[in-house]
């Protein structure tokens, strides 16, 4: 054989030539084309969230993976939030990514596999029963602190009531009453749902007391063991009850729709009971603690409220000395007011007896009245007197001459005679026109007298006058040695000024005999 034979890499081929993008083209559209559509089920793995919003896990069992892509815009509307360890169907094409010559599958929806059927049930009761309300946080009661009665709704003869009481009773005992229901199988609903509501219907004061607290609990289960708690009529008795509610079904990872119904959440049976009662002997150390510092408080407080008195007591004048300059100032109030209220009394007596003065004597102005009242009427009685006597004698006079025109002149006669009872009625109009006078004028003399000085001098006042008689109303008129007269209520007295008068001078004050000084009298003497 020759060295230059040709070896079987060097042989040439009738093999087309691809490159990596034709390749990877044509398994993409292979792939697309066997499964346009297929349903995989498989359990989530490796879920992740990119910041693009864009969905990437892998479904896997026992022998392989697939990986899963879902995009932004059908991620909205999963029915079903993956999440790792969550078993699926998933409903997709079957797609290839070039980049990494991987294949996948491109998800359109989610479906939960196994108890897919009760899941899905189970999502649409919860979603239903949210919208009547029954979950919002507004119902929820808060728990009552210290429960004197706490009802629990449960097997008998199951663990959980057993670790309830021990818990009860090792963190603060109270008195527990246990409402014994089915917790699974058929039936099991109904009787939790009555239980509740007879814990319920119990009145206050009753033979069997009102519970202040309700423990709805059971042990951990598949979720068909815990399907009864999840039945519509629980829900809605728990929604309904008026005594705060605790759930306690299932494990911690174990939810079930009375969790939502309930105003509180256990995850454990155990923790149930913790809820409920607070620890008693965390109680007394903090009734303990609280109690010290209370007393230290009130201590501190008392110091400091008597150091502050103490300082504002430093700081005040003597109470005695205040009291003495206040009676002083009193004092001089006092005495300033009695002068102030005399000097009025001075000033109004003066006016009066000024006024008094200028004044007509009353009495003088009523007699000159009725003077001329009287004058007035003696006039006007013998005016009508005389007209009386003209008209008869004119009358007589007439008959006597003219016979026998008489007979015509009676009527003409008669009226004059008319005419005089007119006079007559006119005088008694005068008299009682005069009865009013005189009553008028006795009440102006009335009104004259009260704006008479003399009433001023009735009530203890004195006019003082002048050599001429001219009224002196100021003490400025008043010279020393001055010749005055004083006019009484009951008559007048010569007086002569003493050193005292002159004007703007004040009468001179009444000195004030001591009792020390006023004279004792003698005492006699025994022998």
């Amino acid at each position: 054989m020759s060295e230059f034979s040709e070896s079987p890499t060097a042989r040439p081929s009738n093999l087309p030539e691809f490159s990596v993008s034709e390749v990877s083209q044509a398994i993409k559209r292979t792939l697309e084309g066997s499964f346009e559509r297929v349903r995989v089920r498989g359990e989530i793995s490796g879920f992740k969230r990119a910041a693009s919003g864009h969905l990437y896990m892998a479904l896997k069992d026992s022998d392989a993976v697939l990986d899963a892509v879902c995009w932004r815009g059908q991620a909205g509307r999963l029915s079903v939030a993956p999440e790792d360890g969550l078993e699926v169907v998933a409903i997709g094409r079957i797609t290839s990514y070039p980049g990494r010559s991987k294949y996948q599958i491109v998800i359109d929806s989610l479906e939960l596999a196994g108890e897919g059927a009760l899941l899905k049930l189970l999502e649409q009761r919860r979603k239903a029963l949210a919208a009547e309300g029954l979950f919002d946080e507004a119902r929820k009661r808060p728990l009552p602190f210290l429960p004197d009665v706490i009802g629990v709704v449960t097997s008998p003869t199951g663990a959980v009531i057993r670790d309830i009481l021990h818990r009860l009773q090792e963190r603060f005992p109270r008195h527990v009453l246990i409402w014994p229901v089915l917790v699974q199988g058929e039936g099991a609903a109904e009787q939790v749902a009555a239980a509740i509501r007879g814990f319920n219907a119990l009145e206050s004061g009753g033979a069997v007391p009102r519970p202040d607290l309700l423990i709805v609990a059971r042990g951990g289960g598949s979720l068909e063991d815990l399907w009864a708690f999840n039945e519509e009529v629980v829900v809605r008795a728990a929604a309904e009850s008026q005594i705060p509610l605790i759930s306690a079904v299932g494990h911690e990872t174990d939810t079930t729709l009375i969790d939502f119904a309930s105003d509180r959440r256990a995850p454990t049976p155990t923790a149930a009971a913790e809820m409920a009662v607070p620890v008693r002997s965390d109680l007394l150390g903090q009734l303990q603690d609280l109690e010290r510092r209370l007393t230290g408080a009130a201590g501190r407080l008392l110091t400091h409220r008597r150091s502050e008195v103490a300082g504002l007591g430093r700081g005040l004048p003597d109470p005695v000395r205040l009291l003495g300059e206040l009676n002083q100032r009193l004092d001089e109030r006092v005495e300033r007011l009695d002068l102030a209220v005399r000097g009025l009394l001075r000033q109004r007596g003066q006016e009066v007896t000024g006024l008094a003065a200028r004044l007509p004597d009353p009495r003088q102005q009523l007699r000159r009245a009725r003077e001329v009242l009287s004058d007035r009427c003696e006039r006007l009685e013998t005016a009508l007197a005389g007209q009386v006597r003209r008209s008869g004698r004119d009358l007589a006079e007439i008959a006597g001459r003219l016979p026998g025109l008489a007979g015509r002149q009676v009527p003409q006669r008669a009226q004059d005679l008319r005419r005089l009872e007119a006079g007559e009625r006119l005088a008694r109009a005068l008299e009682r026109r005069q009865r009013d006078c005189d009553a008028a004028l006795r009440e102006l003399g009335r009104l004259l007298e009260s704006y008479s000085y003399h009433s001023a001098l009735e009530r203890g006042f004195v006019a003082v006058r002048d050599a001429e008689g001219a009224v002196l109303t100021r003490a400025g008129q008043i010279a020393e040695g001055q010749r005055l007269e004083l006019e009484f209520r009951d008559g007048r007295l010569p007086a002569v000024t003493g050193r005292h008068g002159g004007a703007g001078g004040d009468p001179p004050k009444p000195r004030r005999r001591s009792k020390a000084s006023a004279a004792k009298p003698a005492q006699g003497e025994l022998l």
